[in-house]
């Protein structure tokens, strides 16, 4: 049985139709308020929980082989620190309290590219950078690095788990519309009307999920693995999607001093607008951070592959016409 947290968000439904390609049994933890829409059609048992209710963590690792634990608050906004640390650091202990009680053989925590400590411009960044508690550049960040470190020690303390951590991932399946899929809706229909300079890595959440399941099968205990992609551009990434959509590119770029400037306020606009936050301080500096990542020992130790970023992005738009998006 593999029982996967976080199952409604992109990574986790694509991970759960990945395990049921694999032929598992697949058991998923749902809050009673879950949109579970992204699930839809399924063949898998759900259990009603609460990552910060131990008992029904409990319920729902019995006779677990492996869990995944994905369920965590994402936000590129400033504010809502302690809720941010409470769900990503308070719950991923809960979690490993559940799986040390229930004995399940393997936990896969999923961190963030961003939990590992940044070298400088340039230098690779590998699993031989430690994860940063003390990273400044929002509160996420920390809590991921904290978490991880939490996985660490129970790694150390007798519970067989590993890390992986993605970088940017897109692709299809993505049902709640992160940020990054927003960007390409807006794109497609003409609405974006800016860009600035930068680059990340970014990666599909299908090999993403791929990732996972080879961690959960060869991964060794304690280690982490960076699951990344390809290093792109904006430019380049503007002219990918030029090509597959067929839609002119923005012409004004904007100067970086202004961007960050505009990132300070931005969050006020988002939140009075109820809309997804795209344009922040934390997603320019990111841009502009270090994006040089190797994934060499997740290929060497666990076979992990990616494709394209031009092919996430062009079954990325098949999805939206399947499911008429766009």
């Amino acid at each position: 049985m593999e029982v996967v947290t976080g199952a409604t968000g992109c990574i986790g439904n694509v991970l759960v139709r990945e395990l049921l390609r694999k032929d598992k049994e697949v058991r998923v933890l749902i809050r009673s308020t879950s949109d579970i829409s992204s699930l839809e059609g399924l063949e898998i048992e759900k259990a009603v929980g609460d990552i910060h209710n131990t008992d029904s963590l409990i319920k729902a690792f019995r006779g677990a082989d492996t869990v995944y634990h994905l369920a965590a608050m994402i936000s590129i906004m400033p504010g809502d620190r302690a809720l941010i640390r409470n769900v990503n650091l308070e719950g991923t202990r809960n979690v490993i309290d559940a799986c040390l009680k229930c004995g399940v053989k393997r936990l896969v925590y999923t961190s963030s590219i961003h939990a590992l400590k940044e070298p400088p411009m340039g230098t690779v960044i590998d699993e031989s950078m430690p994860f940063e508690p003390n990273n400044n550049r929002g509160e996420y960040d920390r809590s991921k690095a904290l978490a991880s470190l939490e996985v660490v020690k129970a790694a150390q303390n007798g519970l067989d788990s590993v890390i992986v951590c993605p970088t940017g991932v897109l692709g299809p399946y993505d049902f709640r519309i992160s940020a990054m899929t927003q960007t390409f809706i807006d794109f497609a229909r003409s609405k974006m009307k800016m860009t600035i300079n930068g680059a990340y890595d970014f990666v599909d959440v299908r090999d993403v999920a791929v990732g996972h399941i080879l961690a959960a099968e060869k991964g060794k205990t304690g280690e982490k693995y960076i699951l990344s992609g390809q290093r792109v551009t904006m430019d380049e990434m503007m002219s990918m999607l030029n090509e597959i959509s067929g839609i002119q590119p923005p012409k004004y770029k904007v100067p970086i001093w202004l961007a960050k400037t505009a990132g300070i306020f931005t969050p006020v606009y988002y939140k009075l607008a109820n809309k997804t936050p795209r344009f922040t301080s934390y997603s320019i500096n990111t841009l502009r951070s270090n994006s040089y990542i190797s994934s060499e020992k997740a290929s060497r130790e666990l076979g992990y592959k990616t494709r394209p970023v031009k092919e996430s992005i062009e079954d990325t738009f098949k999805w939206f016409k399947e499911n008429k998006i766009l």
